[in-house]
């Protein structure tokens, strides 16, 4: 499968072009920097740009059979990454012609802003990045993509187990945790499978 994949030099999307190479993908990934991502294979085509420049993004989303969104904003950056990113990603997949996006939210976004006391309190403590999460959720809900929001709770660092759960009524609970291997691997998964196509997904171990 021909996949395009933005955010590729943070942890997550480290692990999904490493897990997406392993598969027999095609990938293509939106790097700001070209050493940003220090990995070379002949089925992996890294393309120098930023999601404010259009032409970029759409050379990027040209082809694919999918697109998997995983961008997260550097640290001190207040900016709406997520928003704006899904934005210009989704305008270039129009103008390509391409339908399939998964894109990183977060248990928390949107109608589960309100499951606990813990997410209401994390909501206040990262607001900034919450309302990000929820602004970009709303975008895509209003495309006419096939579109999946996939949210996990926190996430670790830990090695890929394969053992998640996934579900729309899912609740992780103050416990919730993922690992960063874990998400790549659902991510990949669902892009091919489709089978949330139009709803968001909670992950968690």
């Amino acid at each position: 499968m021909n996949l395009a994949i933005f955010g590729t030099t943070g942890a997550t999307g480290r692990h999904l072009v490493e897990q997406a190479l392993d598969a027999g993908h095609q990938v293509r990934a939106l790097v700001r920097n070209a050493d940003g991502l220090p990995v070379a294979h002949p089925r992996l085509r890294i393309v120098v740009g930023t999601l404010a420049q259009p032409a970029i993004v759409g050379s990027v989303v040209q082809g694919a059979a999918a697109v998997i969104s995983v961008p997260g904003a550097r640290k001190g950056d207040a900016s709406a990454i997520c928003t704006e990113g899904a934005r210009s990603i989704m305008q270039a997949m129009t103008t390509a012609g391409a339908r399939r996006l998964v894109a990183l939210s977060a248990y928390g976004a949107s109608e589960t802003r309100n499951a606990s006391l813990f997410i209401r309190f994390i909501r206040k403590v990262i607001a900034a990045k919450m309302r990000d999460k929820d602004g970009m959720e709303a975008l895509v809900r209003g495309s006419g993509l096939d579109w999946t929001p996939v949210r996990p709770p926190i996430l670790t660092n830990g090695a890929r187990s394969d053992g998640y759960r996934a579900g729309m009524a899912l609740k992780p609970g103050v416990a919730g945790r993922l690992s960063r291997a874990d998400l790549a691997a659902f991510m990949l998964r669902e892009a091919g499978e489709g089978n949330y196509i139009r709803q968001a997904v909670v992950v968690s171990q």
